[in-house]
């Protein structure tokens, strides 16, 4: 399986956003676990932040004006936010931007990392870190359906319970393109309303 979700992603042209200049950058890391069952790495941010406080995430944050590129920051915020060697991720590429509802360009970067890293996580800024098996979200288990309306476009995207932890927003759009892009089967769509999706009028 990994190394046909390495072969993907690196064939994979992801949806670049052409934003304005000033418009602030941020880069995530999406950890793919080297493992027979590989599984996404996550983290539960600490309910005390000013901005996504107590929601999942991946590790991540905002482009700092010294870092190379992209990458960079994905790779030095993960090590900082829970003690993330860079030196034990293999980078494979990144997928589609996106824009947070705080105004800031996302672009997640894929990378495979060992199963035996024992996370150290921020204590000022990461509560938890866990893991989810990816064929875990291959059926689309999700628990409710969030429309997000932005640019006169609608999206519908899942929500997912996984023990105490909670997937949702930014993340499961992540989430959802990395396992539609690694299984045929998933077809998980965001721009048409599930079966189960209840419109009210």
């Amino acid at each position: 399986m990994l190394d046909e979700l390495v072969q993907r992603v690196r064939d994979h042209r992801p949806r670049t956003l052409e934003c304005d200049r000033g418009f602030p950058e941020a880069a995530v890391l999406v950890p793919v676990t080297r493992s027979p069952e590989p599984e996404l790495v996550l983290t539960l941010r600490a309910s005390g932040l000013s901005t996504h406080g107590g929601e999942v995430a991946f590790p991540g944050g905002r482009r700092d004006p010294d870092d190379r590129d992209l990458v960079h920051t994905a790779l030095r915020e993960a090590q900082e936010e829970v003690g993330l060697p860079p030196g034990l991720v293999e980078v494979i590429g990144p997928l589609s931007q996106l824009v947070s509802r705080y105004g800031i360009k996302v672009t997640p970067i894929v990378g495979l990392v060992p199963d035996f890293v024992e996370y150290q996580p921020n204590d000022g800024e990461i509560a938890a870190v866990f893991s989810v098996p990816l064929e875990f979200f291959r059926q689309d288990p999700r628990e409710v359906t969030h429309r997000i309306d932005y640019q006169g476009q609608s999206w519908y995207v899942p929500s997912y319970r996984y023990g105490d932890y909670r997937i949702w927003g930014l993340t499961a759009i992540i989430v959802v393109e990395l396992v539609n892009l690694l299984f045929d089967d998933a077809d998980i769509r965001l721009q048409e309303p599930p079966p189960s999706f209840i419109k009210l009028s």
